[in-house]
């Protein structure tokens, strides 16, 4: 029996039937949650029902709180969005913004930030005279899997144009003794294009890329870490390992060589 809530109900003066009526259930539902401590009603009843006793959640299904409250590796996703242009422009900012050791953005193209971010040029100017390590891991804009890739997402701005618009934005910033960037290995590609890693510090957000779709319509982890071999470490060791076999990539002046 769940005494916790006949306790609720009797100094609350109301009866299952009139819990019911103002949860919108039937009156043998209250009965039920009254007779079996086990049974968890749904989340918004729950809401609707401790709203009417007056009471917390805690109070009358402990169960239900301890199951949300995260244990172990689930502790380091802060947050999923099903899009990554439903995750808000402020969350990279703000990553961006506080972030003092390492900015890592290993994204094919990483062409969206230029868009999203404000005088990004500038901001990564000031995190580099700070003393800020800034890193690009592009793809090759001539390389195989660049135009395999193009052909499958089929839009009129390509894989190629978005990675030389980087290209093109990182050459405003000059050389910086902190700035590095490379294009991933020929042999890596295939797993560059697939997952986008962005690190700030110790968070990360996280894009796998699914199918056809091109990077903002597909799902995004936000992740803190918390330990040496949580979510956050196999991610960022993944972004490194490419990162180890990459190409450094020349100054712009030599490219158009």
């Amino acid at each position: 029996m769940n005494t916790a809530l006949r306790s609720a109900m009797q100094s609350a003066g109301l009866t299952p039937r009139q819990l019911a009526a103002r949860v919108g259930v039937s009156g043998k539902t209250v009965e039920r949650w009254v007779a079996d401590a086990d049974l968890i009603p749904h989340a918004r009843n729950r809401e609707d029902a401790c709203k009417a006793l007056g009471v917390d959640e805690e109070m009358l299904w402990p169960k239900a709180v301890k199951d949300r409250i995260k244990t172990g590796g689930d502790r380091e996703i802060i947050r999923s969005y099903p899009y990554r242009s439903s995750c808000p422009s402020t969350v990279w900012g703000e990553l961006i913004a506080h972030s003092t050791g390492e900015l890592f953005f290993a994204g094919y193209t990483n062409y969206f930030l230029w868009l999203d971010q404000p005088a990004f040029v500038s901001t990564l100017r000031q995190k580099l005279d700070s003393g800020c390590r800034v890193r690009f891991l592009l793809g090759d804009p001539d390389g195989e899997v660049t135009r395999n890739r193009e052909t499958i997402e089929d839009v009129a701005l390509t894989v190629s144009t978005r990675i030389r618009i980087t290209l093109e934005n990182l050459g405003k910033l000059g050389s910086h003794e902190g700035l590095e960037t490379r294009f991933s290995a020929p042999g890596d590609a295939v797993n560059h294009v697939s997952l986008s890693v962005f690190r700030f510090d110790n968070e990360a957000l996280v894009t796998p890329h699914l199918a056809r779709m091109v990077g903002h319509d597909s799902p995004l982890l936000h992740l803190r870490q918390y330990d040496n071999g949580g979510m956050f470490a196999r991610f960022a060791e993944h972004a490194e390992e490419l990162w180890s076999r990459g190409v450094p990539v020349e100054p712009a002046a030599d490219r158009q060589r």
